[in-house]
């Protein structure tokens, strides 16, 4: 299937955790392990790759008052490289596990970080109606899209999550306005689908049915989502690392548990 890749195991099941389920669902964070990789790798690069060459106006886009957290974050995400042995860092270029050479554009950092990391990354800055997201490299949208949300505040992006009401809202926004850059934060939700496309963009008006996920649904799709504060811009990163995964695929316990839970859309 295009633009399908597949997970051979799903390293947190979050409605295992009563923690994680809760909404908002946010645990603290070692910053070592802030980004990460998997078997998915190579997989999801060479579809990154093709969306930002084929598609970019659809997975990138920033407004001036991100640039500045979007360049902070790329040198943070180089030095954050520099320690992994899978990266080749040089002069202008690094090259990635899976061998191929990115330019160090630091330009468009959105569009070279989007090259660099199975993560999408989003860039919220502070705004008179809360965190707004000011810019974004999103190739993996899970049924949303960067033209609707793009610089608009919380509450907004999450329309028209049921779930996410008034109280969840302002408890996020809570989080935003304390998180220190020293003690990153991590969540993770999960969704049952039948499509386990990653570019799975959806338009708010779209019928619920295309919007939210499938019960019974042959596959998982799972975002482990980070939030880190940047010292020196100010802004906050959000990163989103996907993982889809059949369900038969997750281990005897994974699927146990899941067989008891409800899950919705996070």
């Amino acid at each position: 299937m295009d633009g399908v890749v597949l997970h051979d195991r799903l390293a947190a099941a979050p409605w295992m955790d009563p923690a994680l389920w809760r909404l908002p669902g946010m645990k603290p964070l070692h910053l070592d392990d802030w980004l990460i990789r998997d078997e998915a790798f190579a997989g999801q690069m060479a579809l990154r790759d093709d969306l930002i060459v084929n598609r970019q106006s659809l997975v990138h886009a920033i407004r001036p008052e991100a640039e500045s957290g979007a360049r902070e974050c790329l040198d943070l995400v180089l030095a954050a490289l520099a320690s992994d042995p899978g990266y080749r860092i040089g002069n202008g270029t690094v090259r990635r596990p899976d061998g191929i050479e990115v330019d160090l554009d630091r330009d468009t950092p959105l569009l070279t970080l989007g090259r660099l990391l199975q993560a999408d990354v989003c860039v919220m800055t502070s705004g008179p109606a809360g965190h707004v997201l000011s810019g974004a490299i999103l190739c993996f949208p899970a049924s949303w899209t960067l033209a609707e949300k793009i610089g608009r505040p919380l509450t907004a992006i999450h329309t028209p999550v049921p779930e996410y009401d008034s109280d969840v809202a302002g408890r996020v926004q809570r989080l935003f306005d304390a998180i220190r850059p020293e003690r990153p934060l991590w969540r993770a939700n999960a969704i049952l689908h039948h499509d386990p496309t990653l570019f799975h963009p959806r338009r708010e008006a779209d019928p619920p049915a295309l919007r939210h996920g499938a019960p019974g649904g042959r596959f998982l799709r799972s975002e482990r989502q980070t939030l880190r504060r940047l010292p020196q811009s100010d802004a906050v990163i959000f990163t989103i690392h996907t993982t889809v995964i059949p369900v038969e695929r997750l281990t005897g316990e994974q699927k146990s548990s899941l067989a008891d839970t409800s899950l919705k859309s996070g």
